[in-house]
């Protein structure tokens, strides 16, 4: 797990933090669960309630609101479409074509839980655009990288759709089988979020680096030249990063 929880933006209505893999979105189920993102910033900004969830081994951009009106105005904003995300994803071996579109309805994996599978009869409505930003071949492997962005929010959305296309996200324990010993986390990094502000309408974008992925320094060079070509960050947010051991 990493050892830093950076807070990317606040204001009185909501939080913004740069989520360390392997640290939960949502409060721990079980006493043996890492202590999650809302009870980690408790002390400083007191209650807080994630509005969207990013699994616990993702890393990435998560909002946080701070009281009821923000959290139902950000619910919203979430179900009428009108958030933006980009994520970036170290895939293993090479996508068919250097950008696309998966239509794949999803639905629970009754007999394997938690996973989620592609199910055209029952499953809900899932949309994903990914594009090819780089790769790589090391010992006759491949990876990719892929800015992916989830056009509806569905559970494991980003991690079965890369499988069924045949390009596992890289560290991904429940869609694919590793030969080896598994690498250390779940490639696949909440890079980029923006929205309106759920006080006023005006724009919010969000950003979070993508430094802790596990790549190489050819593909740490290609997120440096995404992160570059992104629109930037919104005024007000934070310049120096409040750090908050774990």
């Amino acid at each position: 797990m990493s050892a830093f929880l950076s807070v990317l933006y606040a204001d009185a209505w909501l939080v913004a933090v740069d989520k360390p893999s392997g640290m939960p979105s949502v409060p721990a189920r079980t006493p043996r669960d890492p202590v999650s993102v809302a009870v980690r910033l408790a002390d400083e900004f007191g209650p807080l309630e994630a509005v969207h969830r990013l699994d616990r081994d993702t890393s990435g951009v998560l909002l946080l609101a701070r009281h009821r009106e923000a959290r139902v105005a950000l619910g919203c904003l979430f179900e009428r479409g009108q958030v933006s995300k980009r994520y970036l994803a170290l895939c293993c071996g090479t996508p068919p074509e250097t950008t696309g579109e998966l239509h794949l309805p999803l639905g629970p994996d009754r007999e394997q839980p938690p996973k989620q599978r592609v199910d055209p009869i029952h499953g809900r409505r899932s949309q994903t655009r990914w594009r090819l930003l780089a790769r790589e071949t090391q010992q006759d492997a491949t990876l990719s990288l892929v800015e992916l962005e989830p056009l509806t929010g569905r559970s494991h959305q980003l991690r079965v759709h890369m499988a069924w296309l045949g390009v596992p996200i890289l560290g991904d324990q429940l869609y694919q089988r590793w030969p080896t010993a598994s690498p250390s986390r779940l490639a696949l990094h909440a890079a980029w979020l923006s929205l309106p502000h759920p006080a006023d309408g005006t724009p919010l974008t969000l950003h979070a680096d993508g430094n802790t992925l596990p790549a190489s320094a050819e593909l740490a060079s290609a997120v440096a030249a995404w992160r570059a070509s992104q629109p930037a960050a919104s005024p007000g947010c934070i310049a120096e990063r409040r750090i908050f051991d774990q």
